[in-house]
């Protein structure tokens, strides 16, 4: 595997981003891994690290560069209260339209390296994250054809981003993984995602993980579920993989 720990300049300054895929038989497919609403850790980079091995090229960026926060550490924990609430207060300093711009110059780093492959390709957003990887699939639907949202928030609103509405502005696969008890996206916002998509039409998947809570994917987290986390990565994998690779 090979890791890069880069900075690719963008309209606000220099975002820093990791980046891992094989050693061989590149090109490889690019996916663009959104952060979660604590930020980078090693965590995520070992998650971006399972991707590549399957044979991607993973790019995770720092979303919370223009406040200058590299990584805020671990969040787990009566002990960390007051990271938890600097991570929710930097979720506030980004919003769709400024990570666009960000998506626009990850790619246009991804077209110039070798090592990638960006038509097709993907992304994929946990949490708050969500939200990007749909708009990058509605942004790029020319180059992304698949995008993956887990236990996203703000699923549906009434604005003209919402994630509901990508299914209908896309022909990119896209795949909604939600949690059965989750505070920030409850089951009556599930439900009416569904139902928007079966009126409305696309190629786009909603699917609840019984039994989970929000974060169930993360290992360092309370609710880790392990057997939804391994579901969640074969769903990852099937969709990546007919979707990039054919």
């Amino acid at each position: 595997m090979i890791e890069r720990q880069i900075e690719i300049s963008t309209a606000d300054g220099r975002m820093n981003t990791f980046i891992c895929h094989p050693e061989r038989l590149g090109p490889h497919p690019a996916i663009i891994f959104f952060m979660d609403a604590p930020g980078i850790r090693e965590e995520l980079r070992d998650m971006a690290r399972r991707l590549g091995t399957v044979g991607y090229y993973v790019m995770l960026p720092n979303l919370y560069y223009r406040s200058n926060v590299e990584e805020l550490g671990s969040v787990v924990g009566e002990a960390n209260v007051a990271k938890r609430q600097k991570a929710l207060q930097l979720m506030t300093t980004i919003n769709i339209p400024m990570v666009m711009q960000d998506v626009d110059a990850l790619l246009a780093f991804a077209g110039k390296d070798k090592a990638a492959s960006t038509k097709p390709m993907g992304c994929l957003g946990y949490c708050m994250s969500g939200q990007y990887a749909m708009n990058a699939a509605v942004r790029h639907k020319d180059m992304i054809r698949a995008a993956a949202s887990m236990y996203g928030v703000a699923l549906v609103t009434d604005k003209p981003d919402s994630p509901h509405l990508a299914p209908q502005r896309t022909g990119a696969r896209l795949y909604f993984g939600c949690a059965e008890n989750d505070q920030y996206a409850p089951m009556e916002v599930i439900e009416r995602l569904r139902m928007e998509i079966a009126a409305k039409g696309g190629n786009a998947e909603v699917e609840v993980y019984p039994g989970t809570a929000h974060g169930f994917a993360f290992a360092s987290r309370t609710v880790y579920d392990k057997p939804a986390a391994e579901r969640h990565w074969e769903r990852l994998f099937s969709l990546f993989g007919e979707a990039l690779k054919g």
